[in-house]
């Protein structure tokens, strides 16, 4: 639910409203001074309510005070004749009073608005991490359950917090595969979605800070490289309010998580000490610019419940954990479903190429003339869609021969095959990781950010463009997000998807991916292919050449970069 409407003369639209019903904390560290920053950098608007107030500094909270049920009432009933919200957040609700308020009014909303109902995000603040006065009896944590968690579209407790919520004793320690399970346990009392955030483990992965997410998109451990500093006050409202921003702009759940998990990490690199305890961190526009721009790293997203390959494997190191994706030098990727094809491509002077043949019959008879066309093309590269065990068998046992020598050969997986992998499937494939390229795709954040955890030797970013080529619900890339992946991705990005003309290629070869995939632009005989190539590759040229965008102001609000939703 937001207002699309402008006052008379201003064109700009006007950003969607986010109420942060929470505390105000006295040291300006945590609550709605911590929400207003993480608003702000994603440029949302956010309404403070004050549903407590609190006498604290950076060593502790000295006292809570909650509003009473009829001022909280006040609050919302005047925002409500002006400035509906597109999403909820809570904090501190410091009463039973207060708990119930929300609902209501979360209710009354929904009703109101059935066709847009307004998303509400659960922040459990049950205690300072500061220590000091409790912030939660046992009759709030009772209207939370009660309330609260039947209508939260998103909850994100840290560990202690989704332990005491389900009734266990509260404690950041315990194996790491109890948070799962801790998760599952809450999904069950009715959050849509469930974050339990990693930053206050007292054990595990000393380097990362490892937050599970359960959405309905994914599922996995959501991993970003832990910040050494002593000031983390406000760390966990950073990380709501920013997930909470993300959803009033439209983006799904998944989505907005990894979002929220960049501004974090952004707002924690940019703390600064302001007492004699913990200072606050300060979430900052800019966070979303790629990390070469001074932006937050790209979050890995691990399969399920193992953690991201990459931290299995080589933590701290920015090389794929496959064989390397060399990119064609014309930027031309091209895709086609047959052998023979593969050889009439070659013969057009293509050097990376992809076989897409979905059906296991006739896949032996066409792989093995594309092995044998691409033999003699010592600086091809030869990439089999989705059957990677032919590819495995294909492959010589010691490993990749010198690219100076012989051609390339990989596979590349759309992530629903990648998720399909049986555990035994999935250690084959990691195992043959020194001898392959892997190819993987992404149509979101949460699939950009899965791949770049598995270690792909490539990422595809699409569709760029509407296609009929295959039927998704995702909406077009465009050239905004194609930017936003090749400024993210610690491998190269190949863009695909509706690139269909000359003037297609040269408009998305001024992103900056490492190649352009071709498909439709490849039909034809032989005859039409050859004519083909030669203006495709001047189109990519003349995009390359192209000059990019002045560099982007980052202090300026007007230039939040961020990806637009793409469901």
């Amino acid at each position: 639910m937001r207002h699309d409407t402008t006052p008379a003369g201003n064109t700009a639209p006007r950003p969607p409203i986010l109420w942060s019903i929470a505390g105000l904390d006295t040291a300006g560290g945590a609550g709605l001074s911590a929400d207003q920053r993480a608003a702000d950098a994603l440029g949302v608007h956010l309404c403070p309510v004050v549903a407590a107030m609190t006498a604290q500094h950076s060593k502790g909270v000295q006292a809570v005070q909650p509003v009473t049920a009829a001022w909280l009432e006040a609050q919302l009933r005047a925002l409500m004749q002006d400035m509906p919200p597109a999403v909820i957040k809570t904090g501190l609700l410091g009463s039973p009073e207060l708990v119930h308020m929300v609902a209501r009014w979360v209710d009354r909303l929904r009703a109101d608005h059935p066709a847009h109902p307004v998303a509400l995000v659960v922040d459990p603040v049950l205690g300072a991490s500061a220590g000091g006065t409790a912030f939660a009896s046992e009759a709030v944590l009772d209207a939370y359950q009660r309330h609260l968690l039947p209508r939260a579209t998103l909850l994100t407790p840290n560990r202690a917090e989704a332990r005491r919520l389900l009734g266990i004793p509260s404690s950041h320690e315990g194996p790491r595969d109890e948070v799962p399970d801790l998760a599952g346990a809450l999904r069950l009392l009715g959050p849509d979605n469930v974050a339990i955030t990693g930053g206050d483990a007292a054990s595990g992965d000393s380097l990362h800070c490892l937050d599970w997410i359960d959405t309905d998109q994914a599922q996995g451990w959501l991993c970003a490289p832990r910040v050494e500093t002593p000031h983390h006050h406000g760390t966990g409202c950073t990380f709501a309010t920013g997930a909470a921003a993300a959803l009033a702009l439209g983006h799904t759940a998944a989505d907005a998580l990894v979002l929220a998990k960049k501004l974090t990490h952004h707002a924690l690199s940019h703390a600064h000490a302001a007492g004699q305890g913990p200072g606050p961190v300060m979430a900052r526009h800019g966070f979303a610019q790629g990390p070469a721009h001074g932006g937050a790293p790209l979050p890995w997203l691990g399969l399920g419940r193992e953690l991201p390959w990459r931290l299995q494997h080589q933590a701290g190191d920015t090389a794929p954990l496959f064989q390397p994706f060399i990119p064609p030098a014309d930027g031309l990727y091209g895709i086609v479903n047959t052998g023979e094809r593969i050889a009439q491509a070659l013969d057009a002077g293509l050097r990376c190429l992809q076989l897409r043949h979905k059906a296991r019959e006739g896949l032996s008879a066409h792989l093995a003339q594309a092995l044998g066309a691409i033999t003699a093309q010592a600086d091809a590269t030869l990439f089999i869609n989705d059957h990677w065990q032919d590819v495995l068998a294909a492959l010589p046992a010691e490993g990749l021969s010198d690219a100076v020598s012989a051609p390339t050969l990989g596979v590349h997986l759309g992530q629903e095959d990648l998720l399909a992998l049986g555990t035994a499937d999935r250690r084959t494939l990691l195992d043959s990781r020194h001898r392959l390229v892997l190819g993987l795709s992404s149509h979101s954040l949460w699939e950009l950010a899965r791949a770049a955890g598995c270690g792909a030797s490539l990422i595809a970013c699409g569709p760029v463009q509407p296609t009929t080529t295959k039927n998704m619900p995702w909406r077009p890339q465009g050239q905004d997000n194609l930017r936003w992946w090749v400024a993210h991705s610690p491998v190269p990005v190949v863009a695909i998807g509706g690139l269909l003309t000359s003037d297609d290629l040269r408009r998305f070869a001024a992103c900056g991916p490492a190649a352009l995939c071709v498909v439709r632009a490849l039909d034809g005989d032989a005859h039409t292919l050859h004519a083909a190539v030669p203006a495709l590759r001047q189109a990519v040229q003349a995009g390359r050449g192209m000059p990019m965008s002045a560099p982007v102001d980052l202090g300026n609000p007007a230039n939040v970069q961020l990806p637009h939703p793409v469901l």
